[in-house]
């Protein structure tokens, strides 16, 4: 059984480790809103930009995009719906940071499966190879 460690900084909206995924597996339309909000390269690089440095404000997002203040709120928006970013308002400052957690949660549904039988395809070739009937 994995343990996670939950951080949950006062004024936070949502704890980032506080996924319902961890008791039970994501919905489809949690899913479908994690796809849709991913599938933007925009709202990708807003991403990659709170993973590089969290906590950042609209403002400081908005620096070097070549998007309106307003067009950056919508895509924050929505990866905030996807429960990809956890924001934590300090005094009027509303800080996001990066979730990995619904990420993780695809690619245990939807990547690890089929990383096993690759994975064994790959250990079989490995023993036909090396002649190495025993196992």
């Amino acid at each position: 059984m994995q343990v996670f460690a939950c951080l949950s900084i006062p004024g936070m909206r949502k704890s980032l480790l506080a996924s319902p995924a961890l008791e039970r597996p994501a919905s489809a339309a949690e899913i479908d809103r994690v796809f849709k909000a991913l599938a933007d390269p925009s709202r990708r690089e807003l991403l990659d930009r709170l993973h590089a440095r969290a906590g950042q404000t609209l403002g400081e997002l908005c620096e070097g995009l070549e998007m309106t203040r307003q067009a950056v709120a919508q895509h924050l928006q929505q990866l905030e719906e996807a429960n990809l970013i956890a924001v934590q308002w300090e005094g009027r400052a509303k800080r996001h940071f990066f979730n990995p957690v619904p990420i993780h949660e695809i690619h245990e549904r939807w990547i690890r499966k089929f990383e096993r039988d690759r994975l064994a395809a790959l250990r079989t070739l490995k023993r036909t190879l090396e002649g190495d009937s025993d196992g």
